[in-house]
């Protein structure tokens, strides 16, 4: 986050993505940064590099996840993924996992904005078969997160993250008619303003340093070398 401040990068919303697609300019140095499910990482440690460098991130929260409770403060030990997996299983996910408090307060500082991630992040392709009770449980999840979203926080997201970045194309049938226009993936894509706004391609960071982002920017900032770098991995 300070190698992209340093260097003038504006981190865009939801609003200016919508603008991009519908044939505005954004800056040169443009980019997206996202995270997603909702764990208690994201206050403890994002939060204030977001704020201390003045960018802002897009979360897509899993809406069910959320408990209640007060903000939490001062030093709190978080463990790996796995356990915090483990914790959601049991049912005590409140220790590793953002409650509404702190959603709201992020919102209101600009750190965060915060969309759609279903409503408990099922993988509605491992528990049902194809057809429509597949469909209607995947329009319950999209509902459930909307109306909890526009609950909390006083809006209606129409941008949604597919759970593990799977999707069908009756799911975005489905998303579409839930009221979301803006669905991001995991796939490694350029997004140009041409583009698919039902299949934003993303660009996953983890553990990887300030020089490789930079590389990576570079290459999706550019339509033919995107073109290219993307048809080089797929062969």
């Amino acid at each position: 986050m300070a190698w992209l401040a340093r260097r003038g990068w504006t981190a865009l919303g939801a609003d200016d993505i919508a603008r991009f697609y519908a044939g505005e300019a954004v800056p040169k140095r443009s980019l997206v940064i996202t995270f997603d499910d909702g764990y208690l990482d994201n206050f403890i440690h994002a939060h204030p590099v977001l704020t201390e460098f003045g960018l802002k991130a897009m979360l897509f929260v899993v809406t069910g996840w959320l408990g209640e409770g007060p903000v939490r403060r001062g030093a709190i030990e978080l463990p790996n993924h796995r356990e915090c997996k483990r914790r959601l299983a049991e049912g005590t996910g409140d220790s590793v996992v953002l409650r509404w408090s702190e959603v709201e307060l992020m919102h209101s500082t600009g750190s965060f904005e915060f969309h759609s991630h279903t409503h408990t992040h099922t993988r509605w392709d491992l528990q049902l078969p194809t057809g429509p009770d597949r469909i209607a449980a995947i329009s319950q999840e999209l509902a459930l997160s909307r109306a909890a979203l526009e609950r909390r926080l006083g809006y209606s997201s129409d941008h949604l993250c597919w759970p593990q970045g799977y999707y069908e194309a009756d799911y975005v049938d489905a998303a579409v008619k839930q009221g979301f226009n803006y669905l991001y993936t995991t796939e490694n894509k350029p997004n140009l303003r041409t583009g698919d706004p039902l299949h934003i391609g993303r660009v996953v960071t983890k553990e990887r340093s300030a020089a490789w982002l930079g590389q990576r920017l570079a290459i999706y900032g550019s339509p033919l070398l995107s073109h290219l770098y993307t048809k080089l991995r797929k062969s």
